[in-house]
């Protein structure tokens, strides 16, 4: 545990120089630690909607976890009003900040974004089944994917997440949070969550990797949304036309097809047609062939649809939509998507 007094010191008193960036439940600031060990300091808003409850999960849930994947955790502060947590240092900012930049987006080749999709199904395995508790993530987004001095990949904020018993498979809630398009549309129609909600979204996160396209783009419409591009570009054989041309002097067939496949299986609306991560993780690592992957339907715009045009209405009318609350996104200025926090009665 630390004191507010080394944190206030380390951050210059939470300077605005020191900011790394804001969102819906406070700001993030660098610090320095006398020993000279670089921190990131999450400072809590006094009226943010994090409360303790919120704080204190955060804390239990990251206080053990332990993957090279996964931001960790170095202490937190409690002091009056002061809700403080204390992580290690990510130098690289946060992939959105190199993905949906054009003067970045150069910066990651394609050998570097298959390790970036390679590390965060890592870290999502550990999460779903290694770690005790298991833990739902519940807002993976490339806002929430942190990247290290050598581009590894590292999953952060957990301030939205869940823990799951041994033997539990899903659970369900009346207040829908998480970023548009990234929820599985179980989650967002009825407040179903398990291990696939967090696939679904691992998979729209692959989309975008591959593409260097946000998912909330607006597309040409005969492309339709990122998901229906994806699957015609797939389906169509044409996996070229999907991938960020700034990978064309760098990217290997097989895998750019094998992710685009991957994606489109992770993200699909049946959730027992979803994969599990150590599945995904599986034919990552072994070289599995695209041969061997299922036949994937034509992903619904379920946002979109118009038998669920009520849920966007009601979302709009009842959510409070904050700019993307990172735990310690290091990327200056944060994710573009946003976080949706409903009271809803699932259906």
């Amino acid at each position: 545990m630390f004191d507010l007094r080394t944190l206030e010191v380390a951050t210059n008193y939470f300077s605005d120089d020191n900011k790394l960036g804001q969102g819906g439940f406070g700001s993030v600031y660098k610090g320095t630690l006398e020993n000279g060990q670089e921190i990131a300091v999450k400072r809590l808003s006094k009226v943010s909607s994090q409360g303790a409850e919120e704080f204190k999960n955060e804390v239990v849930l990251i206080a053990n976890l332990q993957h090279r994947n996964l931001v960790k955790l170095l202490g937190f502060c409690l002091a009056g009003e002061e809700k403080l947590l204390v992580f290690e240092f990510v130098p690289n900012k946060s992939l959105n900040y190199f993905l949906f930049d054009t003067q970045k987006q150069g910066e990651l080749n394609w050998s570097m974004r298959y390790e970036i999709i390679r590390g965060i199904a890592r870290g999502l395995l550990y999460l779903h089944e290694d770690s005790q508790p298991r833990i739902i993530h519940r807002d993976l987004k490339s806002g929430n994917i942190l990247l290290d001095a050598n581009m590894n990949p590292k999953i952060a904020d957990f301030g939205l997440a869940r823990i799951f018993k041994v033997e539990q498979t899903v659970d369900d809630t009346s207040r829908i949070v998480g970023t548009y398009g990234y929820m599985a549309p179980e989650y967002a129609m009825h407040g179903q969550f398990s291990v696939k909600t967090d696939v679904y979204s691992f998979g729209v996160l692959v989309l975008e990797i591959v593409s260097g396209k946000k998912v909330s783009a607006r597309f040409h419409p005969t492309t339709g949304d990122l998901l229906t591009y994806a699957w015609r570009s797939l389906t169509q054989d044409k996996p070229l036309e999907f991938m960020d041309p700034t990978l064309k002097d760098s990217y290997l067939m097989e895998e750019v097809t094998k992710s685009l496949h991957l994606g489109l299986w992770c993200a699909q609306e049946n959730t027992q047609a979803r994969p599990t991560m150590s599945t995904v993780v599986h034919m990552l690592n072994n070289g599995s062939s695209i041969n061997t992957l299922p036949i994937t339907q034509c992903p619904r715009s379920f946002l979109q649809s118009s038998n669920e045009s009520s849920l966007v209405s009601r979302l709009s009318r009842h959510s409070t939509t904050t700019t993307s609350s990172t735990s310690v996104n290091m990327s200056k200025p944060f994710s573009e998507n946003h976080d949706t926090v409903s009271e809803l009665h699932p259906r």
